[in-house]
This record gives C-alpha cells, structure tokens and sequence, in this order.
C-alpha cells in the first residue's frame, strides 16, 4: 500500500504542525493541513461593565442604596438614548460583613451590597460621557471596557474563509512538492473561535485616573479563525 505522505514526512525528520488525528489512525494515503487566519479591524463600539458596591450597617441600607444608583444611571442611560435591549443589569449580591479577632467570636459590622451592569455603547465618542454619568450617579466601579466592531459577524466570516484558503493552498502545495495528488477531503475539524477583544480600561473608579475622549476611540479587534482538513491522496 502507499505510504501515507504524513508519514514520509514524519519518519524523515519533519515535523509538521497537524491536527490531533494522528497517520497510524488512517489505513489510506492522506495529508493532513491546518489552515488559519487573522484580521485585525476597527473597533467602532464599546462594552462596559460597571458595578456599584455599599456597605451599610443593616441589610435594608446596603440594598437600597445599591438599587438607587442602578436604577438612577438607567434612567439616565434611556434619557440619553441608550436602548434598555443594551443594559444588562446583574442581581443583588448581598453579603455580611465580619470583624475578625484572634480567639474572640466573629462580629458582624454590616452588609456589602453589589450589583453589576453592563451597557453596549454603539457610538464610541460618548464612551466618556457614559462613564462620566455613571460616576455621578453612584456607580462607583469600573471593571473593564471592552472595544467591539459592529460588524463582527461579516469579518468572522471573512476570517473563516480565509482559513479554509489557507488550508487549501497549503496542502495544494504539499502535494504538488511530493509529487502527490489530493484525490478529496476526508475530514473537517472546525471549532468555533472568538473575536479578542481588547481591554482598554481596568480599575476602581474611586480615586482612578483615565485618559478621556479620543483615547477610547483607538483601537483594534483582532479575529482569528482555525481550520483542520484531512485529505485523501490519489
């Protein structure tokens, strides 16, 4: 039988970068490629996640002081324009909180209450506006601000595309360089992948300095696509 050009390449010293099939699982001729790509495109919106977190003495005061900042920056949000299907805002978090000594009983102090929301921003020169709002109306954390493109979907499917070309072309030229011909494919791996999106910002905002305006307009999202094709040779 034909030796696997796989495992010509192998036993002779070359080490190619494959999928996890190994040559010894398949008994015919095959090559096996992985294609991949990578496009990096401009962020044109923003995903924030914010939080606010009150500590009171009694359960009661923690929760509604909680409440009270999320729903005033929600009204704020709607005022401005920001649709409601672009607010996500988390449960209450509620926690006692304890005053530890070495062998004395715990004391309870009081209670943390939190609650987390995260706001789609489609227009990136009001990024610093919204943040600005958020702090006056008592959310007092921000946790990250992640750039975005709106239109993830059509680069992802470029991206795609351009690892399956990849692929192609790459056992295109394996083949012709041993003198094989692919007679099919045999086998796709695809996993899905997601867009990296960068994280421009990371911090408490009490006492937190951040770049305003313009810095939050730059910015890349890097989309990386993966694709693993086992083809019968002739």
């Amino acid at each position: 039988m034909k030796k696997s050009l796989l495992a010509a390449l192998i036993s002779g010293g070359l080490i190619l970068s494959v999928p996890q099939v190994q040559a010894s699982e398949l008994s015919f001729p095959h090559l096996e490629t992985v294609g991949v790509s990578e496009l990096a495109v401009e962020a044109d919106m923003a995903e924030i996640n914010v939080a606010v977190v009150i500590r009171d003495k009694t359960a009661k005061g923690a929760k509604d002081g909680s409440d009270k900042a999320v729903a005033k920056f929600i009204a704020r949000l709607k005022k401005a324009g920001i649709e409601r299907s672009l607010i996500q805002s988390a449960n209450l978090n509620l926690q006692p909180q304890y005053h530890y000594e070495k062998d004395k009983p715990a004391q309870l102090t009081g209670y943390m209450a939190s609650r987390r929301l995260t706001v789609t921003v489609q227009d990136l020169t009001r990024l610093n506006a919204i943040l600005d709002s958020a702090l006056e109306e008592g959310i007092n954390r921000v946790n990250n601000i992640a750039l975005k493109s709106s239109k993830e979907d059509e680069y992802v499917a470029k991206a795609r595309l351009a690892a399956i070309k990849d692929a192609q072309e790459k056992a295109q030229l394996l083949a012709e360089g041993f003198g094989e011909k692919i007679k099919g494919i045999w086998k796709i791996r695809y996993f899905e992948q997601h867009p990296v999106q960068p994280v421009m910002l990371r911090m408490n905002a009490k006492g937190a300095n951040y770049d305003v305006g313009e810095s939050y307009q730059q910015g890349e999202v890097t989309i990386r696509d993966r694709i693993e094709v086992v083809y019968r040779l002739k």
